[in-house]
């Protein structure tokens, strides 16, 4: 069972990583991991049938750096804002330094010129790690819930 400090600050792990992204801060998303970390971005029929081929895959915080760079220095895109809404926590399972956790999660994407639409649903699989640091994801897989997505995928969800 998670003592109340430990689920706070879980809560606010969650709450931070989505603050952080639907603000455009992409230089900070990095930090909320580990330095060997696993990002993976995949559609639920390939979780659910074993299948590893992900939308993408990042294996280390400085992947997650890269993609921040490529994000923000080198793709041509229509910009756009994000939205996170993001479903209460449900711990899965607990060990001394290491919290397994789900949640539900809906991103809606916004361009300065259109109206509001949803973007990326599904729920986030995630191996929470305890560091000096505090809370950090290890693991974060997002599993989306739709087979159609939109064309790319430029921003974390």
């Amino acid at each position: 069972m998670l003592d109340f400090e430990t689920w706070t600050e879980l809560l606010a792990l969650y709450a931070d990583y989505c603050a952080t992204l639907d603000e455009g801060e992409w230089h900070k998303w990095p930090d909320f991991f580990t330095e060997t970390c696993s990002y993976k971005l995949q559609p639920r029929e390939n979780f659910e049938r074993g299948l590893p081929l992900a939308t993408l895959a990042f294996e280390s915080r400085g992947m997650l750096k890269d993609r921040v760079f490529g994000a923000t220095e080198t793709i041509f895109h229509d910009p756009y804002y994000q939205r996170h809404l993001v479903g209460i926590p449900r711990v899965t399972r607990i060990d001394a330094d290491v919290i397994e956790s789900q949640a539900s999660y809906a991103v809606f994407r916004t361009k300065p010129d259109g109206l509001t639409t949803p973007y990326n649903v599904g729920r986030y699989i995630d191996v929470v790690k305890r560091t000096t640091a505090g809370l950090r994801f290890e693991s974060r897989l997002c599993v989306f819930d739709s087979e159609m997505i939109p064309n790319s995928i430029i921003y974390p969800i």
